[in-house]
């Protein structure tokens, strides 16, 4: 469709606004990213249509890597008609981090998208080569839907790799087309979507249906699916819905990248078998698990198999080691988790059931408890933090790290202050738990590292926000420790008013 004359000359107006911020902000000799902290960020979102922007830490590896690429994508998608923008902030400066937070960054590096002057926000999916981001967003800068006008278009883009969405309508026009582009707007990011008038376009389902109707593609399970309900939430849940796959597949292969995102994002308890896809018990157990899943379709367990040789990430943080393979791991939501090592096609049906009933025991991961514990910070191990926090009748101060984590080594000396600041009062612990050795228990939040917690001597459990230096944290401590007399106290009060 041709350019009205008013259209063009608002994407020309945006983009001399566009090329003006950008001069202002960044040299020609400097760099094609943008680079945005606390005092230019919400100026860039507000006066931009389109931003990417890469929240990253300086000592992060993955970031390193991705930084050649991003600068080579950003230096060609500013020359893309309209502009597309490319920015970076540093998230591990504290001027940044009050920006970090308040788009949920926890791990580097995040990129998101910010669209509309920053009133759509989603996470950038895309790959992270040079040329692959061009092509991601390029597609992301245009319309969130395809016209798909001929056979050999609709096979270019629906494929037999990706799910795919394709609205068919009698028309390009009413509620429910608009509705249609709404939904392919919110989800672009996670689905490719396209609508046409003609269903004999389509590669699979019946060429002489009329619409509206919403056929999804996908190259697992039933190849196509449909759905006669354009209402804006029950197409968005039909859609997540019918995406998933029966029994997702954890393996080498990047086309099953999306689809293992999905997975582990789920609300529902998650169900996971891994095995060795080459052994020769992995079409018997492979079989019986596709039945069980089936069977607990829609009931709130999601399922997924993984080659042993793919999943060594996910062996180490459940804890778990070669010798129980094939082995099943169930996780709740809550972090809850259920182990059947050296699993059998026999035992499985019998194992699920037992969850459902509610008899299986909780499996926990820990470290072993170190049998001696001399160091200023002491070291805590899932299996003995009730023991310090709960049954000491101490004050503790408790922070869950990662071993890799630059923000935790930072702390790290901070802390050891802090232990000293704190050797001679018999009612204050400082330790440390690996958060990734070990299952953080349910009454602590870890969403990122380091987390602080402060547990007092009567119970209390209060999370640190507050500034990370060694005067603020021994404040903090100060003010909210109780003394042994105080807990005693408590105690007896509790132990009254039960007796009333």
């Amino acid at each position: 469709m041709e350019m009205s004359a008013i259209s063009r000359v608002r994407v020309l107006v945006s983009s001399i606004l566009l090329a003006s911020f950008v001069f202002s902000a960044v040299r020609a000799d400097e760099e094609a990213v943008l680079t945005l902290d606390a005092s230019s960020f919400d100026e860039a979102i507000e006066k931009n249509p389109f931003v990417v922007v890469e929240f990253y830490a300086p000592w992060c590896g993955h970031c390193k890597k991705l930084a050649p690429e991003y600068e080579k994508a950003a230096a060609v998608l500013s020359k893309n008609d309209p502009p597309v923008i490319l920015a970076k902030v540093d998230a591990n400066d504290d001027v940044n981090k009050d920006i970090a937070a308040k788009y949920g960054v926890r791990g580097f590096p995040t990129l998101k998208i910010f669209r509309n002057e920053g009133k759509n926000i989603q996470d950038y999916k895309g790959p992270r080569d040079a040329d692959g981001i061009v092509e991601y967003l390029r597609k992301q800068a245009g319309p969130a839907s395809a016209e798909i006008k001929s056979s050999e278009h609709a096979e270019s883009l629906i494929g037999d790799k990706k799910v795919f969405i394709v609205g068919l309508f009698p028309e390009f026009s009413g509620e429910e087309y608009e509705n249609f582009l709404a939904v392919a707007e919110k989800l672009r990011a996670d689905y490719d979507f396209g609508h046409t008038l003609d269903a004999k376009f389509l590669p699979r389902g019946d060429s002489a249906a009329k619409g509206p109707i919403v056929r999804l593609f996908k190259p697992f399970d039933e190849l196509v699916v449909e759905s006669k309900d354009l209402n804006v939430d029950a197409l968005e849940s039909f859609i997540e819905a019918a995406s998933m796959p029966l029994v997702t597949t954890f393996n080498k292969d990047p086309a099953n990248h999306p689809f293992l995102s999905k997975f582990f994002k789920g609300a529902d308890a998650k169900a996971m078998l891994f095995l060795n896809f080459s052994s020769e018990y992995f079409d018997a157990l492979k079989s019986k698990y596709h039945e069980i899943a089936l069977e607990y379709k829609g009931k709130g367990i999601r399922f997924l198999i993984g080659d042993l040789d793919a999943s060594q990430a996910a062996f180490q943080y459940f804890g778990l080691n070669n010798d129980q393979v094939p082995v099943i791991v169930l996780q709740e939501n809550d972090g809850t988790k259920y182990l059947k090592p050296n699993v059998e096609s026999a035992q499985i049906a019998t194992w699920f059931k037992e969850y459902k009933d509610g008899t299986l025991k909780p499996f926990r991961k820990s470290e072993p408890i170190p049998e001696s514990n001399n160091e200023l910070v002491k070291v805590v191990v899932a299996d003995s933090l009730l023991d310090v926090v709960q049954k000491s009748g101490k004050n503790v101060l408790l922070e869950f790290y990662a071993p890799w984590c630059g923000h935790c080594k930072k702390l790290a000396p901070i802390l050891d202050e802090v232990a000293v600041s704190f050797e001679s009062d018999a009612d204050v612990i400082i330790a440390k738990m690996d958060a990734t050795a070990n299952d953080v228990p349910s009454d602590f939040s870890v969403r990122g590292y380091p987390t602080l917690y402060f547990s007092s001597a009567s119970g209390k459990i209060l999370q640190y926000d507050g500034d990370r230096t060694k005067e603020d944290i021994i404040d903090f401590i100060k003010k909210n420790k109780d003394t042994r007399a105080e807990s005693d106290s408590t105690a007896q009060s509790d132990s009254a008013k039960d007796e009333l």
